[in-house]
Order: structure tokens, then C-alpha cells, then sequence
């Protein structure tokens, strides 16, 4: 290809990279509310585009980004919270079918009260003033907000990371992932996991959608085409592993990105041809374990 040099194949990469923390943290939050409970939450989606909504209004209301970015996950997280206790458990033995139309269906009436509250256009995103701009990276002038956004997801990852592995809590999510009935045996609390497990994974959907808004259009169906791609890095990287799902999460990103620029039209495609191989070669996935969903 004429005018391809090392520091444009460099600046493709991390703008893959830059794309895949938003697919990885996505999904981390869809693989640790089906590693915990089981549930396949067609509303990801529609809570990463919820995030993005409430992250554009929260910063025309109070003026600063970095304070959105802490309202965002409460609120969502808020949401989910009421959601897996009201809709969601008592649905919880009956099949993974239930919850799955249920939530399913629940992507729908976000969809539609966003398209109310914030009309069908939705939204100008709004990157934050101190984020604008290119800095030097030593291949080129790379944008700032994408360059942020890679570091705000490395550290929101060892944050979940830290959480799960160094914590009383994380720890009992982990058990509770692999034998729901010892957890039980042992005086714990397995419904008030599950809520607190549900209640993160919404909110890391929500952050997501905050942290994408500058990079994209804010619109009520944003969340659609975004849900589809974190299934495929959801199974790409093994269902239920989130090691799997950062790594996979970066792939995607990474082949999304160079597909874009060797063969614009086939970008959309590549993911899911990568998912083929990926399944061809390892049907539980990159990090997954056999027999994960028998």
C-alpha cells in the first residue's frame, strides 16, 4: 500500500487500542454479570448508552467532565441495582431463557425513555476542554481524550482487579462464580452478591458510555451495534473469563482499527471473522474453560 509507513501503522494501533479499552471494559462488566449469575443482560447496551446520556447532561449541568465520571457509574449502577432486585431474581432458576427476553425487552424501554427525555437525535458529545487537542507520542500527534481514555481504562481495570483479587467481597464473588451452593453452606448471602455483582457490571456499562461519548455520536441507539461487538469479545476472549475479556476487548479493537486501514469496508466484518477463527481453532474461547455454559 502506497503511503504506508511504520508511524501511520503505530497511530492505527493505538487508535485500535484506544477503541478496544471501550470494547474490554464493556465487556468486563457483561462477563462478570454472567460469570456471577448466569445472566446474559441484553440491557449492556442500553446501559452504556444510558452512561453516555447521563455523562453529556451531567456536564452541560455541572460544567466539569471529571465529576460527570463519578455521577455517571453511581446513577447506572443505581439502575442495575433495582433492576436485578425487582425484575431480574425473581426470574432466577427458571432457565437462562427468562432473563434473557426480560432484559432484552428492558433495552427497549431505555431506549424509548431516552428517545423521550432527550429526543430521538439525541445529544452533541462534548469533549472536555482540557482533553482537546494532540500531544506528541513519539510516532506522531496522537488526541489527547484518546490517549486519556486509555489510561482511565488501564486504571479501572486494576481497580476491578484489586477488588476482586485483594478483597473480602471480590473473593466471595469468585467462589460464589464457581459453586454458588458451598458460598451458601458457608453463612453467605448469595441474593446481596449477586446485587452488589449486577450493580457493578451496570455501572462499568455506564462508565463505558461516558468515556465513549467524546468519541462518538450520543443518540438512544448507540447501544445496539456496541452490544453486538462486546458479545463478540465477550466470546472471543471465553465466556465468563474477564482476563479474557480485556485481552479479547483489545484484539477486536486492534483488528477493527487496522481493518479500517487497509480495507475501510470490511472493518465491521473482521470482528466477527475473527470471532469464526478464534471459535474454529477454540470453541470456548481465547481464556474460557470447557463446558463453562453445560
Amino acid at each position: 500500500m502506497t503511503g504506508l509507513t511504520l508511524e501511520l501503522l503505530g497511530m492505527q494501533l493505538l487508535t485500535g487500542v484506544a477503541l478496544g479499552s471501550i470494547y474490554a471494559l464493556l465487556a468486563l462488566g457483561l462477563c462478570l454479570i454472567f460469570g456471577m449469575l448466569g445472566v446474559v443482560n441484553f440491557a449492556h447496551g442500553a446501559f452504556f448508552m444510558v452512561g453516555a446520556f447521563l455523562g453529556v447532561y451531567f456536564l452541560g449541568l455541572t460544567g466539569n467532565f471529571f465529576f460527570s465520571l463519578l455521577l455517571v457509574p453511581i446513577v447506572t449502577g443505581g439502575i442495575g441495582l433495582v433492576t436485578e432486585r425487582f425484575l431480574i431474581r425473581p426470574l432466577y432458576g427458571r432457565g437462562i431463557d427468562y432473563p434473557l427476553l426480560l432484559t432484552f425487552g428492558l433495552s427497549y424501554v431505555l431506549i424509548e425513555v431516552m428517545r423521550v427525555t432527550f429526543g430521538i437525535e439525541g445529544l452533541p458529545s462534548i469533549t472536555p476542554d482540557s482533553l482537546k487537542g494532540s500531544m506528541n507520542v513519539g510516532i506522531g500527534y496522537f488526541p489527547k481524550y484518546r490517549i486519556f481514555l486509555i489510561v482511565m481504562t488501564a486504571l479501572i481495570i486494576l481497580g476491578i482487579w484489586f477488588f476482586i483479587q485483594k478483597t473480602r467481597y471480590g473473593l466471595i464473588i469468585k467462589a460464589g462464580s464457581r459453586d454458588p451452593e458451598i458460598v451458601k453452606v458457608l453463612g453467605v448471602d448469595v441474593a446481596k452478591v449477586w446485587l452488589l455483582v449486577f450493580g457493578i457490571g451496570t455501572a462499568i456499562a455506564g462508565l463505558s458510555g461516558i468515556l465513549a461519548s467524546p468519541t462518538r455520536s450520543v443518540n438512544p441507539e448507540m447501544g445496539i451495534p456496541i452490544l453486538a461487538e462486546s458479545f463478540v469479545v465477550t466470546v472471543v476472549g471465553g465466556m465468563g473469563s474477564p482476563i479474557g475479556a480485556v485481552v479479547a476487548g483489545l484484539l477486536v479493537g486492534v483488528v477493527y482499527s487496522l481493518t479500517s486501514l487497509f480495507a475501510p469496508a470490511l472493518a465491521e466484518l473482521s470482528i466477527f471473522v475473527l470471532m469464526a477463527v478464534v471459535l474454529l481453532i477454540r470453541p470456548q474461547g481465547l481464556f474460557g474453560k470447557s463446558g463453562f455454559m453445560s
